[in-house]
């Protein structure tokens, strides 16, 4: 795989450092690089999937949102890429605590960790067509994490009941707040 001559040098440079702050860089856009991360999670350059693991991870330390669109920045170049859906996907969660003291955390399939809350809301958009819901949640800066199938089927057996403007809803709690998933109402058809 070719990548843009620098960008490595610069994240393994940053990242030797922490985390990436990228929500401080504001680099001149410089084009867009073919790549791809699909529906799955799978990362693609040219048409072929990235399969080592650590750059993948490298990658998506880079990754930033602006409005619709997905970047890959460093301090000096920034790249459009494709994102069919969104960018991370989350592979699995723990639970401490109950009831509103609840705190749900998920795993991404980049090694990423998020404690939902206020800062890292859960979302359910269920399709127009079919109705399915496709959970998200996000994972930092905008980016947002798919939940994936097994672990949905998880929540939603610690979710609950609860009232939540005006209405019964179905959802979870996470870090004192509750995030609807669908109407209450919607359970019993």
């Amino acid at each position: 795989m070719v990548v843009k001559p620098g960008i490595v040098e610069a994240v393994q440079a940053v990242a030797k450092k922490g985390p990436p702050p990228v929500h401080l860089w504001n680099p001149p856009y410089c084009g867009e690089m073919d790549m791809r991360i699909a529906r799955d999670g799978t990362w693609f350059h040219e048409g072929t999937p990235i399969g080592r693991a650590p750059l993948v991870k490298m990658f998506s330390s880079i990754l930033k949102r602006e409005g619709d669109k997905f970047f890959l920045v460093t301090p000096v170049e920034k790249l459009g890429i494709v994102v069919e859906d969104a960018p991370f996907v989350a592979t699995d969660f723990s639970v401490a605590g109950e009831g509103a003291a609840q705190v749900i955390t998920f795993t991404t399939h980049v090694g990423d960790t998020v404690a939902a809350g206020p800062e890292a809301p859960i979302r359910v958009v269920r399709d127009a067509g079919t109705d399915e819901p496709a959970p998200y949640v996000i994972v930092r800066a905008g980016l947002e994490a798919r939940i994936d199938r097994k672990s949905f089927y998880r929540l939603v057996e610690i979710g609950v009941t609860e009232r939540h403007d005006g209405a019964e809803w179905f959802g979870l709690w996470s870090g004192g707040q509750f995030f609807p998933m669908i109407p209450a109402a919607d359970l019993a058809g």
